[in-house]
């Protein structure tokens, strides 16, 4: 699976590994989170105050009948229960933002992790598991943790203050009390251990649902044209059904605890009333003693049934904190030298040197690739479907990098460029260019920022797109779509072709900027290509010859390797060769 892919690309971590990364995270929020847990101290350390309350109460009154009643006690009950909710309250407060603020800085990092690795990444894992590791289980580790340790630290405290009153009244009983209970407690140590996996495939499996949502958005037309609703539901229900059956395994589970906790504490209770109604006949203890000692006993019994279930919540955060670190340790595939020199301006020429690349060991997909393009020049890089040609120019931006070989921008291997300038100094045309959100401005802005308005006039009228701009009535404030799906295929290519025009870069990429448009959006499209293309060095990709006759050099990559070289006229004139053949494909039809 996708998901079991990327955990192997990050290190292998050591459980305080894990808590090391977390660390910059809590720290600065340290003081808010001690003292919001701090709390929760007091918070169930007041539980014991009604049972200890109870002994003097019971002898003076209910034995003692000549005793007068002690009427600051039933104060102290409700003065200590007033400070308690305060308590909680503040205690909830601070909890919430410290969570709050914790999941936000954790998200912000995981997002800008995210931004930084390179495109081997996302070719390795679909957008669900993306979406799920980098934003839910944020939310899980963090303020899931926070929220639970403020439970558990109160439950904790609750009961050993209870267990505290308990010795204070009878250290015989307690005996019986505390070891039944703390013998209840030790399988609670084999939990980590029994739902670890089944958190692990838990979240697998919601990514999956996020990726059928995500392709059901993105491929609706296409699942309509090939009817394949029903096909795409089985895929949901499957992935539905084994959600249901995990979690069905984490009550098999988890789900032992509370009632064999209270059961043992009912054993427990049964057997402090029976070894106590022998000690109050004893004289041993006196009867408030007693009725102290049950009621902190039955008080304790609530928390402790529920520490089990609460335990296992915390566990799931520590294990989501795991997954967390697991992905902060994620190194990307193309890494930035941080004493690199800037790349401004290409003077003489790049060269692809003995350059192999491949996505995995086992198949290689560039083999010996060895040219040279001088600065200003077209080089054109046609062949066979599948033969590299988009995985060469994806070098020269580092979105991938060489595994042997090296390429150069003016003597200098690309790798010693800071990554930021040379990729500033490229300027990428797809096939499919993504168009953010929002409007035609925003989209152009892109290109640069602080673009003023004759620049951004003078890339639309380059982009044959400022007639479409002047026709809405808003302008350049005109919404696109999501993706821009409300523009037609050619006004795409064009608004990326403007987008590169601010950009402004002095190498451009333009890869099968055309192959998907119609003959009518094609020549206006190949104008606005024409105009970018001057006084640049250009790497240009297309199926349809007719599109690169006119460059400096013909390129033809078949399986990966440089199979010929030359002008059209001269590749024209080779006998049997690939791009004649490839040339008389594609015109058989015009010339018959």
């Amino acid at each position: 699976m996708k998901a079991k892919k990327m955990l192997n690309e990050a290190p292998k971590l050591k459980f305080i590994d894990h808590y090391k990364i977390m660390w910059p995270f809590v720290k600065p929020y340290l003081f808010r989170a001690v003292f919001a847990v701090a709390l929760c101290i007091p918070i169930g350390a007041l539980d014991a105050v009604v049972a200890l309350a109870l002994k003097p109460y019971m002898d003076i009154v209910l034995v003692d009948k000549t005793g007068q009643s002690p009427v600051y006690i039933p104060l102290l009950i409700v003065g200590f229960t007033i400070v308690q909710g305060a308590l909680n309250y503040i205690a909830t407060y601070m909890n919430a933002w410290v969570g709050g603020k914790i999941t936000m800085d954790v998200k912000r990092a995981l997002f800008r992790k995210l931004l930084f690795l390179s495109p081997s990444f996302h070719d390795r894992n679909d957008t669900g598991y993306v979406i799920q590791r980098f934003s839910a289980d944020a939310d899980a580790a963090c303020a899931g943790l926070i929220d639970n340790i403020r439970l558990f630290t109160s439950r904790v405290f609750s009961s050993l203050s209870l267990i505290g009153v308990l010795i204070y009244n009878s250290w015989q009983l307690s005996i019986i009390a505390i070891t039944v209970l703390g013998g209840a407690l030790l399988p609670l140590a084999r939990l980590r251990r029994m739902i670890k996996g089944i958190i692990y495939r838990t979240v697998q499996e919601n990514s999956t649902v996020l990726t059928n949502y995500s392709e059901t958005c993105a491929g609706n037309k296409t699942i309509a044209s090939y009817n394949l609703q029903e096909h795409e539901f089985q895929k949901y229900d499957c992935t539905m059904k084994t959600l249901f059956k995990l979690s069905i395994k984490m009550v098999q589970k988890t789900a032992w605890m509370t009632p064999m906790l209270h059961i043992v504490a009912s054993i427990g209770v049964a057997a402090v009333i029976g070894y106590g109604s022998y000690l109050i006949v004893n004289g041993t203890i006196t009867s408030g003693s007693f009725v102290s000692f049950i009621t902190a006993l039955l008080m304790l019994y609530n928390p402790i049934k529920n520490i089990g279930k609460n335990f296992s919540a915390v566990q799931v955060s520590f294990l989501a904190i795991e997954r967390l670190a697991d992905i902060l340790s994620l190194k990307s595939d193309v890494v930035d030298n941080e004493n690199g020199k800037k790349l401004s301006c290409i003077k003489k020429s790049i060269r692809f040197e003995n350059v192999d690349f491949s996505y995995n060991q086992e198949v290689p997909v560039l083999k010996g690739i060895d040219i040279e393009v001088p600065a200003g020049k077209t080089i054109a890089l046609v062949g066979n479907s599948g033969g590299g040609k988009s995985t060469f120019v994806s070098l020269l931006p580092r979105f991938y990098d060489v595994v042997s070989g090296k390429i150069t921008i003016d003597g200098v291997d690309i790798r010693d460029y800071k990554l930021d300038s040379l990729r500033d100094k490229i300027a990428v045309v797809f096939q499919d260019n993504f168009l953010f959100s929002g409007t035609v401005r925003d989209n152009l802005l892109l290109g640069k920022p602080d673009a003023s308005e004759d620049e951004i006039n003078k890339a639309l009228e380059m982009a044959y797109l400022k007639d479409f701009v002047d026709e809405h009535e808003d302008g350049l404030d005109t919404d696109i779509g999501e993706r821009g799906t409300l523009l037609s295929g050619g006004q795409r290519q064009r608004l990326a072709i403007a987008r590169a025009f601010l950009k402004d870069a002095p190498i451009v990429i333009l890869d099968e900027a055309t192959s998907a448009l119609d003959n009518k959006a094609e020549a206006v499209v190949q104008k606005a290509i024409e105009n970018l293309m001057r006084d640049r060095t250009v790497f240009v990709i297309a199926h349809r010859l007719s599109t690169v006759q006119n460059a400096d050099e013909i390129i033809v990559v078949n399986d990966g390797q440089i199979v010929e070289r030359g002008s059209h006229e001269e590749l024209l004139k080779v006998d049997d060769g690939a791009y004649r053949a490839l040339y008389a494909a594609q015109f058989k039809n015009k010339t018959a």
